[in-house]
Formats: C-alpha cells, sequence, structure tokens
C-alpha cells in the first residue's frame, strides 16, 4: 500500500512539473508578449514570470510533501487527559481514540483513509498535491493557490498575446495550435484555482474546516450547535491573524469550551 501511495504521488507531482514547464516552454517560444520582449532586449517581465512560476513549482512540492500535522503518537496522552479533567464532560465530547491506528485524536483530528494517518486539524486530502492539508500546511496550501493564480491568470494574458490572425481557420488552427492546447489548460486550472481559492479563503475567515462544513452532522463536537454557529469563530479579522500568523499548536478544546454556552 505504502509503494502504491509513492508511486502515484510520484506520477501526480512529475505530470504537474512536466505540464507546468511545457506550457511554460511554449508562451516562451511563440510569438507572445514574452518573446517579443526578449527579442527588444527586455528581459525584466520574462524573468518576472520565470521565476513567479518556479515560485509556484516550488511551493508546490512544498505543500505535497510537508507534514499536514499527523499524529504519530500518543505522546500528548497526558495534556490531553488533564484537558479532559478541568472540562466538564457537559460542555464537550470526550477525546476519541481512532478506531484505525488507535492514536488518541485531539478535537478537529480525524484519520485520512488514504494517507492511513490522523491529521491535526483536517481540512481535506488533495488529490492534486497528493497529500492531506491539515493544520500544519493549510496556510501554505492558500498561499501556493495563490501564487499559482497569479502564474495562471499572467500565463493566460501571455497565451491571448501570441494568437495570430490567418485567412482561413485551417491555417488559424495550424499556426496556433500550441497556444490553443495551453490556452485550454491554463484557463481550466485557473477556474479550478479560482474556486478553491474562494473557498478556502470564505471557510479561513469563518475559521471551519472543509470536513467540518461538509460532514457538520456527523461531528459529535458540532452536533449541538445549529448551523449558524462555530465554537472556534473568533471573528473574521482574529480568524485570519490566527490562520496566517501564529504557528503554534492551538488546543481547540480550550477554546471549543470557552465559546460553549452553558445551556448546550
Amino acid at each position: 500500500m505504502g509503494q502504491n501511495m509513492f508511486r502515484t504521488g510520484f506520477l501526480v507531482r512529475a505530470t504537474h512539473t512536466l505540464l507546468t514547464w511545457v506550457i511554460t516552454l511554449i508562451l516562451f517560444l511563440h510569438n507572445t508578449d514574452l518573446r517579443r520582449c526578449e527579442e527588444q532586449g527586455e528581459l525584466l517581465l520574462p524573468l518576472l514570470f520565470f521565476l513567479l512560476v518556479a515560485l509556484s513549482v516550488l511551493l508546490y512540492f512544498a505543500v505535497s510533501l510537508m507534514d499536514p500535522g499527523f499524529i504519530l503518537t500518543d505522546s500528548v496522552k497526558g495534556s490531553n487527559e488533564e484537558i479532559e479533567s478541568m472540562i466538564p464532560q457537559s460542555l464537550t465530547p470526550r477525546l476519541r481514540r481512532c478506531g484505525y491506528c488507535l492514536l488518541q485524536q485531539p478535537m478537529r483530528a480525524k484519520h485520512c483513509q488514504t494517507c492511513k494517518r490522523c491529521v491535526r486539524r483536517f481540512d481535506h486530502h488533495c488529490p492534486w498535491i497528493e497529500n492531506c492539508v491539515g493544520e500544519r500546511n493549510h496556510r501554505w496550501f492558500i498561499v501556493y493557490l495563490l501564487v499559482q493564480l497569479l502564474a495562471l491568470l499572467w500565463a493566460l494574458h501571455i497565451a491571448l498575446s501570441g494568437i495570430t490572425p490567418t485567412l482561413t481557420w485551417e491555417q488559424w488552427f495550424r499556426v496556433n495550435g500550441f497556444l490553443l492546447a495551453a490556452l485550454g489548460v491554463v484557463g481550466v486550472f485557473s477556474m479550478v484555482v479560482v474556486l478553491l481559492l474562494g473557498c478556502h479563503l470564505y471557510l479561513v475567515s469563518i475559521s471551519c474546516t472543509t470536513w467540518e462544513f461538509m460532514s457538520r452532522h456527523r461531528i459529535s463536537y458540532l452536533k449541538n450547535f445549529s448551523d449558524e454557529e462555530n465554537p472556534f469563530d473568533r471573528g473574521v479579522i482574529c480568524n485570519l491573524w490566527d490562520f496566517f500568523c501564529v504557528c503554534s499548536t492551538v488546543v481547540w478544546e480550550k477554546m471549543y469550551t470557552r465559546n460553549t454556552p452553558n445551556s448546550v
């Protein structure tokens, strides 16, 4: 199973990298704004575009290879028991033990069936990066999406600048075939990234994960709240600050207790 996962991850990452650089090469070789800037000796824009693409690839590998927050041992068992003893059981569900890897799960953690591990503040398993998105790499996943979107939109503009008018449709498709293919791929990926980035920024702004948003009715610590209530929501500004600027591990049980009314 581990070898199959490694093989799948390698193929996905290799395909993404190859596709990225093939499209970049097409944009540099055709009569686009990049090519015209090179011919005129103006290398700043081509260099900036190349660096932006390289940064997107580096971020892609960083996010896909980063530990998303795997729970490897029960080393936190003592602290979890201390938390449980301080929090009345009427206010928060007991910490559960995973039925697959038999490790105690902190609040907001979930077992990933693909990675075969429990992940802290699990968001989702992303087939694009062949890795989970969780507490440790979620912010970098969003930074990657932002950089990728900038690179895609710039590539879209560059590809459009290289479309050459001709006398017949047949000749037009033959002359612009590679650019049209690049336009199609870049256009589809741009729409996907826009949707992903928009959804994740919205969920971050309300301090909710994709898993919690999609499976709210099945999650024990959210069952007693209405759809409009979220025990982890501290307001948009605080949520964004906590997400992007606070790097330490958050004890979600304490926040849950502070924001849970006594009537729950």
